[in-house]
């Protein structure tokens, strides 16, 4: 049984942290994912004869790390899945970029559309069929070695959106993104999902968790003192 890093719990949510590579969901490719980990460590745990209920209420795409939130009931899931429809459900990310923005802190919006059949997003026209709105604000936190450490509060969670903004809007892939730019390096996404803040479903309680990447990821180990700086305050 693989165990959950589990930063929160109660009888309506839990906080885990999704390392990187590993599907949020099943998928085609039959590999483990993180509904799957946390219903089997639930149901080990806690010895229950059925099915675990757990609820899925955002997503992170395959390759990026971080916090993410599971709903434990069905009122849970509904009532955080409301607060992510009406922007409450905040997510923050880090990023390590190619080269540095000419515009160290500013918004990004554009319009994006998903190819099913390559996976891969692009900039489309607003009234293109299948475009849907993405925006987000970032900001330059340092620059080292011709990368950039990058904070990103992101507004909407579209497929792939911050790897396509950075690439396509400020002319900087994220490390490693091969898909969206980056020839020169491989290894690891720099991409890392590091904060999330929601209202308790239940409690209705402000909640906010903080997680540092792994510094095992060489391009965020370059900017570790910044992070922990941030992750600390």
């Amino acid at each position: 049984m693989i165990e959950p890093k589990i930063i929160y719990e109660d009888n309506h949510i839990i906080v885990v942290i999704k390392p990187f590579n590993i599907a949020v969901q099943e998928d085609s490719s039959g590999d483990i994912d993180m509904l799957t980990i946390i219903k089997n460590f639930i149901k080990e745990r806690d010895k229950k004869p059925g099915n675990v209920f757990l609820g899925l209420v955002h997503r992170l795409d395959r390759p990026t790390g971080g916090v993410m939130v599971f709903a434990k009931t069905s009122k849970s899931a509904s009532r955080l899945s409301k607060q992510l429809k009406d922007k409450e459900l905040k997510k923050r990310y880090l990023c390590v970029v190619n080269g540095r923005p000419q515009i160290v802190e500013n918004k990004l919006t554009t319009y994006l559309k998903k190819d099913e059949k390559t996976n891969t997003v692009h900039i489309a026209p607003k009234l293109e069929q299948g475009s849907k709105e993405a925006v987000l604000e970032y900001k330059v936190l340092n620059t080292k070695n011709h990368l950039s450490l990058i904070d990103v509060n992101l507004i909407t969670g579209r497929s792939h959106q911050i790897r396509v903004q950075m690439s396509s809007q400020l002319n900087c892939p994220i490390y490693a993104d091969y898909k969206y730019g980056d020839t020169k390096h491989t290894g690891q996404l720099a991409l890392w999902a590091y904060e999330l803040s929601f209202i308790h479903p239940i409690t209705k309680q402000n909640m906010k968790f903080k997680v540092a990447p792994d510094m095992l990821n060489i391009a965020f180990k370059n900017f570790e003192n910044d992070i922990n700086l941030m992750i600390n305050n």
